[in-house]
């Protein structure tokens, strides 16, 4: 039996773009086949709706409500909720993994970092990065930032994202030969596919995700209807005949 997990979602209480709060995605994902689901919500440099002017603890305990409302909503269901970061840098963001809110409330520097330090900083508490969507193109952003040295694993499904730039994510995953993520990236319920990591054992807590994951145990998938499919064995996802409209950039660690 398979277990299915959402790994990147936007809550109301954190993200400004997030439309649903974090309790009432339980139920909706239980019936969508999930295990349970990630928390991600847009940190302070990304699109959060938490007011800047607050102490930085207070901020933390505001960014964490989400996640907080959700995991209480799963008890006795059945069902995982697990904490995690949407980073932002210039655009280029990663989704972290392993870390908590208390880890948060005491590293107010991650703020001022650049990718390197704040790879580093990650990597000291046993967590790791995704680069989530790489080859995203919006009308708001200037450039595609990518910046190999520091993606631990990268995610190549974005259900928010066209097809080639799922494609070209998986190609850049191929080329630095690092594990795969898939997540809907979803700030709304709805009836749109969906992305999944699939593992063969249930996840309880995300340090086993980061594990699993890091270990080649996760399996990308794309949840539609009343199937699940392998994000790789969609004949899009290999199609990299169109190019990035933006500039690609790579960057120095």
């Amino acid at each position: 039996m398979a277990y299915i997990y959402e790994t990147h979602l936007h809550t109301s209480e954190a993200s400004a773009c997030g439309k649903t709060p974090g309790k009432d995605y339980i139920s909706f994902m239980k019936q969508r086949g999930y295990a349970g689901m990630i928390v991600t919500d847009h940190f302070f440099n990304g699109n959060s709706c938490i007011p800047p002017f607050l102490p930085w603890k207070k901020r933390i305990d505001l960014y964490t409500k989400g996640y907080e409302n959700a995991k209480k909503a799963a008890e006795g269901m059945n069902f995982t909720v697990l904490f995690g970061v949407e980073f932002n840098f210039d655009g280029d963001e990663y989704l972290i993994y392993g870390i908590t809110p208390e880890w948060l409330k005491e590293h107010k520097e991650i703020m001022k970092m650049n990718r390197k330090e704040v790879h580093d900083l990650i990597h000291s508490a046993s967590g790791i990065m995704v680069h989530a969507h790489p080859y995203r193109e919006r009308d708001y952003l200037h450039t595609i930032f990518l910046t190999p040295e520091i993606a631990d694993a990268v995610e190549i499904y974005n259900a928010g994202n066209e097809p080639y730039m799922n494609a070209l994510a998986l190609e850049y995953g191929k080329k630095l030969n690092v594990p795969f993520t898939a997540g809907s990236d979803v700030h709304i319920i709805s009836k749109r596919h969906m992305g999944a990591v699939s593992f063969e054992n249930r996840i309880e807590t995300i340090n086993q995700f980061v594990e699993e994951l890091m270990s080649g145990h996760g399996t990308p998938v794309i949840v539609k209807n009343e199937s699940i499919e392998k994000v790789t064995d969609l004949p899009e996802m290999h199609d990299v005949s169109k190019k990035p409209v933006l500039p690609v950039v790579y960057e120095s660690r």
